[in-house]
């Protein structure tokens, strides 16, 4: 038996980015509750904020363009872990908001 996913969410303590790595963590313990063998927070400094699955690093705020939305942490850990799991409303496709006045 595999051992079981280990995610690793790197922080700016300098940032207070502490509560939104620790909704993020929620998040993640929510959806794959059983799941996962850990989820830890790891304090930074320098405006870090890395999201890493075993030693994948799956978001990285730099190189990604700021922070993801529930949704998107939560495909990227399932591609990498689990892809055939489904995660119900999270896998449709968004519908972009329409614009005002348009027909």
């Amino acid at each position: 038996m595999e051992p079981k996913p280990q995610v690793i969410i790197e922080y700016c303590t300098q940032c207070n980015w502490l509560l939104r790595s620790s909704w993020m963590a929620q998040e993640l313990l929510f959806t794959f509750a059983e799941d996962l063998a850990s989820v830890t927070l790891k304090p930074a400094t320098g405006g870090t904020f890395i999201i890493r699955v075993n030693e994948h690093v799956i978001w990285e705020r730099k190189r990604d363009g700021g922070f993801p939305d529930a949704p998107t942490l939560k495909q990227r850990v399932r591609d990498i872990c689990f892809p055939e799991r489904s995660l119900g409303h999270s896998d449709l496709p968004r519908t972009p908001p329409s614009e005002s006045g348009s027909v």
